[in-house]
């Protein structure tokens, strides 16, 4: 599946400056791919391709985009955001926007990076036939976003579109969920919430971005896929990893049950209402945190991917890199 490079494809790559656009973009320079990077900040990577543009208005995207595909990995994502609305301006407004400019421009190729949080929190390991159930904005504005991508490419039968919809995705430099429990494990301030069976599936970053750049070459019209780095780890196997890479000992092996868990959420929650103050554990947090996120495509396109790195040498490198190496 794994297609040879085409050089005469331009990809504008929009939010190209952040994490997943950086792997991305290196990727595509090491190929040889003409890109562009479209983005609120300059790129510290690419910072001569980097033109500065803000999703949210048509005729920023109509000024900058001048791609053959498109790749948008613009959104807004955080779960502490404040104001709702910014969910809704940057990841449906800007689709919009992206999919106008491309009518108009006469672009057929959209990649969406959506999210596994359509899916809501889920129980069970799911796939793409699994139901839509966002539980909170950007789930709902991720889906949302969709729907105006999908009116895009059944708008013209030439369009194609591809929508991944990764889970939380890790690796050198970021500062996600994935680099925080690490880095507790590392500094020995992690305590357990709940028993540590749960699983999750992770999805390494260079993975990912190769996966992007695979899409650029896919003939079919219309693609939903998951994308998630399997086996999954629960909390426990993957704490585990850490403290043995690490060589370390976990100093206490207290656990905290779940429902005092949810407890000490709720209570930070008030805190944070009261003092208008960030704080790094909330209701939603604690809640994410012991569920279970099992997610997996079905699909013969990704299933025929041949990831870079294992899900697991994908945690040795961020472990080195963050930790050891640094």
């Amino acid at each position: 599946m794994n297609k040879t490079n085409d050089n005469r494809t331009k990809v504008s790559v929009i939010g190209g400056a952040g994490f997943i656009g950086t792997s991305l973009c290196k990727l595509l320079f090491k190929s040889n791919i003409p890109f562009e990077i479209i983005d609120l900040n300059t790129s510290h990577e690419f910072p001569a391709l980097t033109k500065i543009g803000d999703v949210r208005s048509y005729d920023s995207m109509q000024k900058l985009i001048t791609g053959d595909v498109v790749v948008n990995l613009a959104a807004v994502h955080r779960d502490d955001v404040e104001d709702i609305n910014e969910y809704y301006s940057t990841n449906v407004d800007g689709a919009k926007n992206i999919s106008l400019v491309c009518s108009k421009r006469n672009i057929k190729r959209i990649i969406f990076t959506s999210s596994v949080a359509i899916y809501g929190i889920v129980n069970k390991p799911t796939n793409e036939s699994g139901l839509v159930n966002p539980f909170n904005d950007y789930g709902k504005s991720k889906y949302s976003a969709e729907k105006e991508f999908i009116c895009w490419a059944d708008s013209n039968d030439k369009n194609k579109l591809v929508i991944i919809r990764p889970t939380v995705v890790f690796g050198e430099g970021n500062r996600g969920n994935v680099y925080n429990l690490l880095n507790q494990i590392a500094r020995n301030k992690f305590i357990m919430i709940g028993s540590g069976r749960n699983k999750k599936s992770l999805a390494y970053v260079e993975n990912l971005s190769s996966f992007i750049q695979n899409c650029i070459y896919t003939n079919e019209n219309k693609l939903i896929i998951n994308y998630a780095d399997s086996p999954d780890l629960n909390m426990n196997e993957l704490i585990s990893f850490t403290l043995n890479k690490l060589n370390l000992n976990l100093i206490t092996k207290i656990k905290i049950p779940y429902p005092l868990g949810l407890m000490i959420g709720m209570f930070a929650d008030i805190l944070r209402i009261l003092f208008r103050k960030k704080l790094p554990i909330s209701y939603i947090r604690i809640k994410k945190f012991c569920g279970t996120t099992s997610f997996f495509s079905s699909h013969p396109f990704r299933i025929n991917f041949k990831v870079p790195y294992s899900l697991t040498n994908g945690l040795a490198k961020t472990i080195e890199h963050e930790f050891i190496d640094k």
